[in-house]
């Protein structure tokens, strides 16, 4: 999902209009919150055991250091059999792991002894490492939690339907000076691709001002009063992108959303704020304790930076910087942050070489299978993007780029190549040592040519893939590619297993959901139905799932390793940061099938419980009490 230019920054963002109101119910929220210990180090839990020093240790039914089982992994853990493997640990007053161990019932009440008078015991739950996502969006998240949900509306009915029912509970929004946005809409599903007068016909919708972005967010829909902001004399072409004219005017894609996302009201910093504090609590929820941010303006990191040092900044973030204008070197605009806590990291940068598969705009070595007359295309040249990959690659960045067509792929593997000889030409042809050290990455990664696969692994460029992605496309992948293409080329998993990918959901074009992620990344099957398409209905190309253990490491150690944290995040080890969730259930015991169903009980970021689903379902039903 790439992100827009200064003016295009909206294109990724779902900028809209929040009630005043609204806002101060998001900031009012936190103090709340930290009154509950939800935030707070103080209220950590019901009874950790108390040690010298400030450090506390937590025992639970059971604790997995890391994706792979103990068993598997006594080498690097020191356990060689089920009786002695961990289910406590102690964590520093700065947040970090310092003690890995087991103990009994009896053992751990012997251990909370003389401890200030707290009374250890064996906490219910199982535990993980905290998981991370390696591809998000985090300010558009929190635009889209305040945003009409068009995610499987069925029809240009349903789609009117959300839309009134998001206007009459935000009164005012959908005024020129406050546009109405949304998020989710797909041809696809809804029989056809829609035009500005579709949203005419419901009396309530004439006249506002809405701008609604299709489910990859590479296409947005907008009704006629931002239709007639327009010049009358739009460019029958434009470089990198597509204005849809048939069946009406309406509808943008890639470069072309340009035109309108430079017209939209931009929100103001402490609106953005507020979609950033509503967004990390939404993403500790489903067991996030970080995000790899996938284009962040410089002056948003600012304000990122500002937020780090506050109690409302409870979420690691690993972000890529994008530019004012997408696609350029701006030097003097790209600062580098890195803060020694693990909270706040910016060392990379985010390059765009195409658009996406659902929209035709992936761009492809060979024309679509059902549209033979368009292959896509690249939103910037070949030679620019080779240029700009070694102008920050020399500026001392981590380069990632999105790439989702075989020919985008090919061309991002031709720029991080050029890119490491500049960087490491002492090694010769041996770019893969160069390329451990830099750890360039593309994003998405998701149609490869086979000839194009293989210079993945020997120079060990790191795919970041979204599982997600392979279970809502394959509805149409097959369509769009043919059926050798998706054979050999499409949403490869298990044969990039040699090259670290990372994993995430690129949310919000994806729930962020990461059991979600991993359930699709095990069954090749939807996380919404438990099936696969059809002719595939017990998974779909099955060859490329991962086991539950790979997975599990795509969204910990596998996301790490792309964000240089190697050791750090991602495990449960002396030394690293003290993050983990809690779930209700082993992941490994419950069989792959329940995966999507398991619920997160508990979420800690560096010591802190940041989420407790027990006092929020409490906080919820004091709520209705209270409405009642």
């Amino acid at each position: 999902m790439p992100q827009s230019s200064a003016s295009s920054t909206a294109r990724w963002g779902l900028h809209l209009s929040l009630l005043a109101g609204g806002i101060a119910v998001v900031f009012s929220l936190q103090p709340h919150l930290l009154s509950r210990g939800v935030f707070s180090p103080s209220q950590q839990s019901s009874s950790p055991i108390q040690e010298d020093g400030g450090v506390q240790t937590y025992c639970y039914q059971s604790v997995r250091t890391a994706a792979a089982s103990v068993a598997s992994a006594a080498g690097s853990n020191g356990y060689s059999n089920k009786e002695e493997e961990p289910n406590c640990f102690s964590v520093s007053p700065d947040g970090r792991f310092t003690r890995i161990f087991s103990l009994g019932d009896d053992e751990v009440s012997e251990e909370a002894d003389g401890a200030d008078g707290d009374v250890g015991e064996i906490r219910p739950g199982h535990v993980l490492p905290g998981l991370w996502d390696g591809h998000g969006h985090l300010i558009p998240y929190g635009e889209f939690l305040h945003s009409a949900d068009l995610f499987g509306a069925a029809s240009p009915v349903e789609v009117r339907r959300r839309l009134r029912a998001y206007l009459d509970a935000n009164p005012g929004v959908g005024s020129k000076e406050d546009w109405g946005r949304g998020i989710g809409w797909d041809q696809m599903t809804m029989g056809g691709m829609p035009f500005a007068d579709m949203l005419e016909e419901d009396e309530a919708l004439r006249g506002k001002y809405l701008m609604l972005d299709r489910v990859d967010v590479h296409c947005t829909w907008v009704s006629r009063a931002v239709l007639d902001l327009l010049p009358t004399d739009l460019p029958d072409e434009i470089p990198g992108g597509e204005i849809v004219r048939t069946p009406g005017m309406g509808v943008f894609c890639d470069n072309a959303m340009d035109l309108v996302t430079s017209l939209w009201p931009k929100p103001g910093k402490e609106r953005k704020k507020a979609f950033v504090a509503s967004a990390m609590r939404e993403l500790h929820k489903v067991g996030l304790v970080g995000m790899h941010d996938a284009g962040v303006l410089p002056a948003d990191i600012a304000m990122y930076d500002e937020m780090s040092h506050t109690e409302a900044w409870t979420l690691r973030v690993y972000a890529m910087l994008e530019c004012p204008e997408r696609n350029t070197f701006c030097p003097d605009e790209a600062v580098q942050v890195r803060h020694p806590d693990g909270m706040l990291s910016v060392r990379s940068v985010k390059l765009f070489a195409d658009g996406a598969l659902g929209s035709w705009g992936s761009a492809m070595i060979d024309p679509y299978s059902d549209r033979p007359d368009t292959s896509g295309s690249l939103l910037v040249n070949a030679s620019t993007l080779t240029s700009l990959a070694r102008s920050w690659s020399a500026a001392g960045f981590q380069v990632n780029i999105h790439a989702i067509g075989d020919l985008a792929n090919r061309l991002a593997i031709d720029a991080l190549e050029a890119s490491l000889k500049d960087l490491c030409p002492e090694d010769g042809q041996d770019l893969a040592a160069c390329q451990s050290r830099h750890r360039f990455r593309i994003e998405h990664a998701q149609i490869i040519h086979p000839a194009d696969q293989q210079r993945l692994h020997v120079i060990g460029i790191i795919p970041s893939i979204q599982p997600t992605h392979a279970t809502s496309d394959m509805a149409y992948a097959a369509l769009r590619l043919g059926e050798e293409r998706t054979r050999t080329e499409a949403y490869r998993m298990r044969s990039l297993l040699d090259i670290s990918p990372v994993l995430g959901s690129d949310f919000p074009v994806e729930p962020p959901n990461p059991l979600e992620g991993i359930y699709a990344a095990v069954t090749r099957k939807s996380p919404h139905t438990g099936t696969g398409p059809p002719g595939y209905e017990g998974g779909w190309h099955l060859e490329e799932a991962l086991t539950l253990e790979q997975a599990l490491d795509g969204f910990t150690r596998g996301v790490a390793r792309g964000a240089f944290m190697d050791g750090k995040a991602g495990v449960i080890a002396e030394g690293a940061f003290a993050d983990w969730i809690v779930l209700d259930e082993d992941i490994m015991s419950v069989g792959k099938e329940k995966v999507r169903e398991l619920r997160v009980r508990e979420t800690w970021v560096g010591g802190k419980r940041v989420y407790a689903r027990e006092e929020e379902e409490e906080s919820s039903r004091e709520e209705r009490k209270e409405d009642l």
